[in-house]
């Protein structure tokens, strides 16, 4: 089978929304995919095939303060709206096709991780409903600036903070050939986390997530090894920026969120002909 991983990293991941685009436009479909933070959230328009969704809203309601803002993060503890943009925006402002999202019967994966056991967790979306659009919005609660999502007991947040690059998980599924969308360039490795002093004091209760924090960078450098050591062996192609994109985990203006969305598109154009080449192994596996 063949998998599509997609790292999250913010606003970064409008990269991938620009790969994702081009991946629509020329056929390219997956047995599977999983996407974390950012990835989720754009990836999920690739499973719907709303070519150019996810640009179209962010540039939209770049400068929106309900969107993402200093105000919303004082207002409500999440720096990204909560119901402004996992529920109004897809619900109302710009519909999620969740008919068609359904009808693709593409396995859609998010990943989360459990605050109390420090691990991460695989929630499959089945739909477009308030508590799948909950699960969303955990996998991409970013820590220090997002609220603790809570679900069915459980408490969560963002996935990257776990699984970042869930290449394993793919391969867990089944997929022996997998597409990894990678938003920091080669060469990239994650140092210890700057903000440790205020993780363990807002999340003190919560010890084995500040084991995981403590340990991240450790934890995405391996997964960065086996990334790569796994496209090698030629079970795994990689797409990723040849240098860092323009814009970091928050931006507000629409020409750069345009350029980071270029690049993607770029990329992955560049790639196509190998990337045909590679899934069309799967096709004859």
């Amino acid at each position: 089978m063949t998998g599509l991983v997609l790292e999250g990293g913010a606003m970064r991941g409008i990269f991938t929304a620009g790969v994702l685009d081009v991946f629509m436009e020329n056929g390219i479909k997956f047995d599977n995919v999983i996407g974390v933070s950012a990835g989720a959230c754009f990836g999920c328009n690739y499973v719907s095939g709303q070519i150019g969704r996810t640009l179209r809203y962010n540039i939209r309601y770049a400068k929106d303060r309900r969107y993402c803002s200093i105000s919303s993060l004082i207002r409500t503890g999440d720096i990204f709206g909560a119901e402004f943009c996992y529920h109004t925006l897809p619900g109302e402002l710009d519909v999620f096709d969740e008919e068609a999202f359904i009808a693709s019967a593409v396995p859609f994966y998010m990943v989360v991780t459990d605050i109390e056991s420090g691990e991460a967790g695989y929630h499959r979306m089945t739909d477009a409903s308030y508590e799948e659009l909950e699960w969303m919005r955990a996998s991409s609660s970013m820590p220090l600036v997002s609220n603790i999502v809570e679900i069915g007991g459980g408490k969560y947040l963002d996935g990257g903070m776990t699984d970042a690059i869930p290449l394993k998980a793919s391969e867990a599924i089944g997929c022996d050939l997998n597409v990894t969308v990678l938003t920091k360039p080669r060469g990239y490795r994650k140092s210890h986390e700057k903000m440790m002093p205020l993780i363990k004091w807002k999340y003190r209760d919560y010890p084995n997530l500040i084991h995981a924090m403590d340990v991240r960078h450790i934890t995405y450098n391996e997964q960065l090894d086996h990334c790569f050591k796994q496209e090698k062996a030629g079970s795994n192609f990689v797409i990723c920026p040849k240098s860092p994109l323009p814009l970091g985990h928050i931006c507000h203006d629409p020409l750069i969120i345009r350029e980071a969305y270029e690049i993607g598109r770029s990329e992955a154009a560049e790639v196509m002909p190998a990337l045909e080449r590679f899934m069309k192994r799967g096709e004859t596996a």
